[in-house]
This record gives structure tokens, sequence and C-alpha cells, in this order.
């Protein structure tokens, strides 16, 4: 691996390609958590590798290498969001539910890709906050500085987060029982 990083810290194409290749799937999941689709996600995913190999030089040895390039693909998908958020709108949970499939039987034993598609499915502020507190450990006081809100705010909206969630998977219970009935 020090080999690899030394390589693209020297601008190697080659190197560079291989860290890409090694890590895109980590870093897509990371980003697909804060994204509506997979083609934002690769996007994001896309211009956090521009900003890791950028900012290689700032790596420090001593630090975990995952850790660090996970936390600029949050802040690339930060990023986005910031410069996308006027141009996203606000779906209801209901509507977007009725998008979702999932089979009957798997109301008690959700995929990890459904679990993402109703994570996907809040409204954008929601889903960062939600991704920020729930996910990668932030505190509201910390989320409030990285998306410019009150860790107030935060706090409300990572409630109705957790009430949308909640909302979801009764309706997807409700659809379970009614199936069966």
């Amino acid at each position: 691996m020090h080999n690899l990083i030394e390589g693209c810290k020297r601008n190697d194409r080659r190197c560079q390609r291989q860290l890409y290749n090694a890590y895109y799937g980590y870093c897509f999941s990371v980003c697909a958590r804060y994204c509506r689709t997979s083609e934002e996600a690769r996007e994001v995913t896309n211009d956090g590798f521009m900003k890791i190999f950028q900012k290689i030089d700032q790596y420090k040895p001593d630090t975990s290498f995952k850790a660090w390039i996970r936390r600029i693909m949050i802040n690339a998908s930060i990023d986005h969001y910031r410069k996308e958020k006027k141009h996203y709108y606000q779906q209801t949970a209901d509507l977007v539910l009725h998008k979702l499939i999932v089979p009957p039987d798997a109301v008690n034993e959700l995929s990890h890709k459904e679990l993402i598609a109703l994570v996907q499915s809040l409204p954008p502020a929601y889903r960062m906050v939600f991704n920020l507190y729930a996910i990668d450990g932030y505190t509201h006081e910390e989320i409030g500085a990285i998306l410019g809100i009150s860790a107030g705010t935060s706090k409300s909206n990572l409630s109705k987060a957790r009430e949308q969630l909640r909302r979801m998977l009764e309706m997807i219970n409700k659809r379970k029982y009614a199936k069966l009935a």
C-alpha cells in the first residue's frame, strides 16, 4: 500500500488506477448512502477520487488510509449536496414507497440494498443528517457546522428522518399482511 500511495503522490497514472480499482467499491458504498441515485453516487465517487489524488500529499501514514478516504468521500457527498440543494425536490415518503419493490416476505429481513433504498428515499436534508449521525457517528454540533445548520435543526431532521423511516417500514409491513390475507 505504501508504494501505491507514494506512486500516487508522484502522479503515476498506473498507481492511481490501481488505487481507484482497489477502493472504488468501498468509496461508492459510502457515497451511495448520501445520494439519490446510483448515477449520482458514481459522479460523487469520481469527484471524491479526484480530491484524493489532489490531496494525497496530506495523508499522514500514521492514520488509517481507509478512514482518510472515507472522510474525503463523505465531504465530496456533502459538497455535492450543497451544490445541488436547489435542484432537489421534496418527495413524500408515501410516494417514494410506492416506487420501492420489496418482496412481502422481506419485511423482517430487508437486504442492505433495500435499506439503502429506504434511506435514499428520505428528503435530502433528512438523509444527510441521518447518515452523518446514525451511520458515520458525527455529533449534532459537528453536523451543524458541516451543513451550516444549528444543532437543534440537526436533531429535528434526525427525528423526522427516523419517523419517516418508521412510517415506511410500517407501510411495508401493512402491505405484507394485506397480501397474506
